[in-house]
Order: C-alpha cells, then sequence, then structure tokens
C-alpha cells in the first residue's frame, strides 16, 4: 500500500510533466480565445482593438458555417460507419490461420503510417484522377465515361480517402479485442448448433462493444480535425470545406485572425459537445 510520502514523491515527479501538458494545451487556447475579441489584421493595419462577440456573430452567421459543420459532420459519420464496419469483417479474418498471417496484418496496418498529405497526394492522382487514374481505365474497360471523383463525388472521395487511413486503427483495436474473446464459448456455441451469424450476433460482436465504442470516440477526436486531405484534393471546394478548413481561409487566406479564432473557439465547442456525448457512451459500455 503506497505511503503519503510515497504519493508525495510521485506528484512531485510527476508535476514538471503535467505543468508542461497544461502548458501545452492552455496557452494556445487562451491566445484564440484572446484573440477571438479582437480585430486583428496582420496586412491590414495589425491590431485595430476590441470588437467584442462581433467576431462570434460574423462567423456564424456567415453562409458558410453551417455547410462546413454539416460537411464536417458528414464526413465524420461516413469515415466511421466505413471503418466500423470494415474494421469488424477484417478483424475477423485476421483472426483466421492463413499462410503468411503476419505479412498480411503488417500490410493491412501500414496506411495508417502513411502521411495524410502523402495519403491524399497517392489517391488523387493514382486513382481519383479522370484522366490517368486506376478508377478511369477501369471505367474505360467496362465502355463507361471516368468520373471526376473530386468534383462530381467530392464527398464521398474525401470519405474514401480518410476512411482508407483510418482502418488500419480501427482494424487493429478490434484484432485485439477478438483475440481476448474466450474460445471456449465460440466451442460450445458451435456444438449446440448456433451457425455462424447467430455466433457472431450473440458472441462477438457483444464482446466488441467496448472496443467498438473506443474507436468511436478517438476516431471522431481526431476527424473533426481533417485538413490535410482536404487541403491537398479539392481545397474546399464542391462542398468539402469543413469548419477547420473554414477556420483556415479566414486566418490565412483573409488575413483575419479575430475572425478565425472565433472559428476556433467554436470548434472546441462541437469537439467537446461530441465528446462528452461519446464519452458517456462508453462509460455506459465500460459499466456494462
Amino acid at each position: 500500500m503506497a505511503t503519503q510520502h510515497s504519493r508525495s514523491a510521485a506528484r512531485l515527479m510527476m508535476a514538471p510533466a503535467v505543468i508542461l501538458l497544461l502548458g501545452w494545451m492552455l496557452v494556445p487556447l487562451t491566445m484564440t480565445l484572446y484573440f477571438s475579441f479582437k480585430r486583428y489584421l496582420p496586412l491590414r493595419g495589425g491590431d485595430q482593438g476590441w470588437v467584442g462577440f462581433e467576431n462570434y456573430i460574423r462567423f456564424v452567421t456567415s453562409s458558410s458555417f453551417w455547410p462546413a459543420v454539416q460537411a464536417t459532420l458528414v464526413i465524420v459519420g461516413g469515415v466511421l460507419v466505413i471503418t466500423v464496419i470494415l474494421g469488424v469483417l477484417l478483424a475477423l479474418l485476421l483472426d483466421q490461420p492463413m499462410w503468411g498471417q503476419g505479412i498480411v496484418r503488417i500490410l493491412v496496418i501500414a496506411p495508417f503510417f502513411v502521411m495524410p498529405t502523402v495519403s491524399a497526394l497517392v489517391w488523387k492522382n493514382m486513382f481519383l484522377d479522370p484522366v490517368n487514374g486506376l478508377f478511369a481505365h477501369l471505367w474505360e474497360v467496362f465502355g463507361a465515361t471516368p468520373i471526376e471523383w473530386l468534383s462530381q463525388a467530392s464527398l464521398p472521395s474525401i470519405i474514401l480517402i480518410v476512411s482508407w487511413q483510418w482502418l488500419p486503427f480501427a482494424t487493429l483495436i478490434l484484432l485485439t479485442a477478438i483475440q481476448s474473446l474466450d474460445g471456449e464459448q465460440l466451442e460450445a456455441a458451435e456444438m449446440d448448433g448456433a451457425p455462424p451469424l447467430s455466433r457472431f450476433g450473440f458472441i462477438i460482436l457483444p464482446h466488441l462493444a467496448r472496443a467498438i465504442t473506443i474507436v468511436v470516440l478517438i476516431q471522431t477526436i481526431f476527424l473533426l480535425a481533417i485538413f490535410a486531405e482536404i487541403f491537398v484534393t479539392t481545397q474546399g471546394s464542391f462542398g468539402t470545406r469543413t469548419l477547420t478548413y473554414l477556420i483556415y481561409q479566414r486566418v490565412l487566406e483573409s488575413q483575419n485572425v479575430g475572425l478565425g479564432s472565433a472559428g476556433g473557439i467554436y470548434a472546441v465547442i462541437l469537439a467537446n459537445i461530441i465528446a462528452l456525448f461519446l464519452m458517456r457512451i462508453v462509460g455506459k459500455n465500460l459499466d456494462a
């Protein structure tokens, strides 16, 4: 049992890391909050004084705000559906004994370590290009007109690119959960004559509930800040401008730091609302 002295020593040793972490988070957030109440135009006069909530009102009443929120939620929802469903199927497949199982697992997980910018460039030029892309050649083989994916199916294209990046993460977490399942339950169900779908629905899927909620929570936090894939492919055109990309445009393209900072605060609020909602779901599953 830890004594009071050992607990105090542990807190003392952890203090530098905690202070550094808090500073890493709080300093940028405080500066963003500070600039959100000011009119600050770096290339057009600099600091022009306090404007109160004017930046917040301008940002939320902009014609681009709600479409950006909608595009963000559509991308996040689409990626989550694809990665969870395919992640479960891939995890089940990788859990089966096969030749070269280790190599196959490495190849499946490898896309997660590719930088988002590189991934987007590869998909844009090698797969989605309407002239030289792989999909264009496949369409021509079947006698169909190639699709300009990034303009005619922009949101599905972004969802596809991001899903390809995050599918390995979901697969790895779900595969770990499947391998922790007691094999005797499945063997007993199989001996009792339960078909594969029944074994999956009543044994495997409930066992994966916690892992799925963790995957959804972690991916949602990161997907709300998606930027690189959109910047490389569509640059916010054709309905793919997310909230993060809208903030980028306000800060760098319009050179309005105050307006962009107000957008950043809105993004923080949205992320916290979704995170709290997901944490309640996670908490219920962990307590079950």
